[in-house]
């Protein structure tokens, strides 16, 4: 028997494999989200915690890097209402950032720079081309990353909510280091989610949860996303966990009660920062499906989306990111968010879109199978080596039947 083309018995094995990761100790629980063909099923599994209660459909998860997404049709909105332009200089909404100094090497001392061939654009910062980002290699061996350390900048690594700079000490830090590379040279990421959201709150005039309320959130009826808990709901919220790389124990990362999303936080983090369920992100990822039609509501349009969704890197691009070696073989990127390019492997669809959270959340959606999956975990681990991740999309799509 199907529904919406899947096959309700190998529907079961997604279940099971993830019973199975739990039952090994590898992660407290799971909710989960496949949608295909108007049909939808959700399924939770495990408890909330190592020592809590069940999970639940309605829990609420830190979605970290699944931010950027949202972010992105932000700005897009903004685009079309042509208050901002894709290739414009963003210098008179940030001038924090312009006539910037670009390091003659990566690796070299923050003095030897040269002048940027140009300014940074709107464009740049959707496709992670500012010239600023995450450096995969030890700290010790660039001055630029232990400055960034040494100033506090998030967007570098992990989010972290409660610290204590906000949106304009922020970025007056971090205008105040060179760029690694030329604007629009490289794909660098994450940072650029962060200044984007710096500047969607000043094209605005409004804070950026504001903001995103006001245009993704309300119209979509995602009602407990946000870049914070409320105390009201804090009963609903997932513990999250890490593995030490010593003993290979889960860790305690951030509690309930005492965690860091339970406060409103100075700097509202557009790249990693909101916390979501599965139902409110699930009717976002639809909507994206739907080419930014959420029922009589449009959020964005067709052609929109379609830009957002499709690969903007250059093989060059790539090539100098220092990505994952072979990352980019079957992979692009668009406007924040990951688009497949070619098949490698059984999940790989060319043309399937989404993204992943470092904390344990996964979403793609698959214009050609008209699918969307969510996955809700809260076991941080980079997505690519975890084989929660990798099981859940390759069982995912092993379940369709038609």
């Amino acid at each position: 028997m199907t529904a919406g083309g899947l096959s309700e018995r190998r529907l079961t094995h997604v279940r099971r494999v993830l019973v199975g990761h739990v039952e090994r100790g590898l992660l407290p629980g799971a909710v989960t989200l496949i949608s295909r063909k108007g049909e939808t099923r959700v399924e939770t599994i495990g408890a909330k915690s190592f020592d809590g209660d069940a999970m639940r459909r309605n829990t609420i998860f830190r979605i970290t890097s699944m931010t950027k997404p949202i972010t992105a049709v932000a700005a897009m909105i903004l685009v079309e209402e042509c208050r901002l332009r894709l290739d414009d200089p963003i210098d008179g909404f940030l001038p924090e950032l312009t006539n910037r100094k670009v390091l003659k090497r990566l690796d070299g001392p923050l003095d030897e720079t040269v002048p940027a061939h140009r300014s940074i654009t709107l464009r740049d910062l959707l496709t992670f081309r500012l010239g600023w980002g995450i450096v995969m290699g030890p700290s010790d061996r660039y001055p630029i990353l232990q400055a960034i350390d040494a100033l506090g900048i998030v967007g570098f690594g992990p989010p972290r909510p409660s610290m204590v700079h906000d949106s304009d000490e922020w970025l007056k830090r971090l205008g105040s280091l060179p760029l690694m590379n030329q604007p629009g040279e490289t794909w660098r990421y994450n940072t650029g989610s962060y200044v984007l959201g710096v500047l969607i709150a000043r094209v605005t005039g409004r804070p950026l949860e504001t903001f995103l309320r006001e245009r993704i959130f309300d119209p979509l009826g995602m009602v407990d996303t946000g870049f914070s808990v409320p105390a009201a709901k804090l009963d609903r919220f997932a513990t999250s966990y890490w593995a030490n790389g010593k003993t290979g124990n889960l860790d305690l990362h951030d509690g309930v009660a005492d965690s860091d999303w339970a406060q409103p936080p100075a700097f509202p983090d557009g790249a990693a920062g909101l916390v979501s369920t599965v139902d409110d992100y699930g009717v976002f990822a639809r909507m994206l499906l739907d080419k930014g039609q959420h029922g009589h509501e449009r959020i964005l349009s067709r052609p929109s989306v379609e830009l957002m969704t499709s690969d903007q890197l250059t093989a060059d691009q790539k090539a100098s990111s220092g990505f994952l070696p072979g990352y980019w073989d079957h992979r692009g990127w668009g406007f924040g968010l990951s688009v497949t390019t070619g098949r490698d492997e059984l999940s790989g669809n060319p043309g399937r879109f989404g993204w992943d959270g470092g904390f344990g959340t996964s979403w793609y959606s698959d214009p050609r199978e008209d699918l969307t999956a969510i996955l809700m975990t809260q076991r941080a681990e980079f997505p690519l080596m975890s084989e929660v991740y990798r099981d859940f999309w390759t069982s995912v799509y092993q379940a369709i039947d038609d």
